[in-house]
Parts: structure tokens; sequence; C-alpha cells
């Protein structure tokens, strides 16, 4: 199947790279959530306007990403999450919202950049990775607290 990527996918591509990939994958993961719609001619028009997007998006020198990891991995950002007894959250803290924890902590960064490895279902430190650069990532250290 023949795909045109929206957003970035890790192992596969960015936003605007026309990818080959198997049937079900393509269907059953990537178009469901958006990541992807199916390459046909007037699709590969878009092309250009999704890399466009994605260009103005991106940070462009090595040196300014490295400051921008050098100010996410600092100190513990604190992340409010609603708990229950015990430490366990109601539900799990997604991208977005440590992408406007990060936001308030003055570190305005894109919540597709955010990586999450297992979801955060519980109080207390956690690590996320943060793509600032294609050669630079950040490791940031989060502290889940329970919100009133």
């Amino acid at each position: 199947m023949k795909l045109i990527l929206t957003h970035e996918v890790s192992n596969l591509g960015q936003p605007g790279d026309i990818v080959e990939v198997k049937d079900g994958y393509g269907r059953n993961f990537l178009l469901p959530r958006n990541f992807a719609i199916r390459w046909t001619k007037g699709a590969a028009k878009q092309v250009e306007s999704i890399k466009a997007a994605r260009d103005a998006r991106a940070v462009h020198d090595l040196e300014t990403a490295q400051s921008i990891k050098g100010n996410l991995e600092s100190s513990p950002i604190n992340v409010p999450a609603h708990a229950g007894e015990g430490g366990r959250l109601f539900g799990a803290v997604t991208v977005t919202d440590i992408a406007d924890a990060l936001a308030q902590a003055g570190a305005k960064v894109d919540k597709r950049r955010i990586e999450v490895g297992n979801p955060i279902k519980s109080l207390g430190a956690h690590t996320v990775s943060v793509r600032v650069h294609p050669e630079v990532v950040a490791t940031v250290k989060l502290n889940v607290v329970a919100s009133k």
C-alpha cells in the first residue's frame, strides 16, 4: 500500500514522505490514526504543502537544538494528574498533558515530538524522550503529582 505520511512515524518517515507499507499496517494503524493518507495523483500535490509546514516547525540548526535540550533536561517538570487511592491515576498521562506542562515551564514543544515508552499510570518520577532535532534527543524527567 502506498501512503503519504501526515505525521512523523518512528522508524518509517517524516510528514510528506511517500512510503510503501503492508496493507494491514496501513489500513489498521496509520489510516485510522490519521498518520497517513492514501497516495493518489491528487494527494501527491499536497506533499509540498506538508513539507513546507514541517520545515516551518523544525529546529534547523544543531546549536539551537542543543540549547533546547539543555533547557529541557535542566530540571524535572511537574505534571498534574487526577489520582485515586494508592497513587493510581484515573487514565494515563498523555503527550498533550506533557506538552502543556512543558509549555508552562517555558519550553514550547510539539506534542508529536514527545515519545512515551510505556503509558504513565502512576504518580512519581518518570522519563520521556523528546526529539528536538533528528540528531538531538532530550530525556526529560517528569514528576507526576496529584491534582485537586
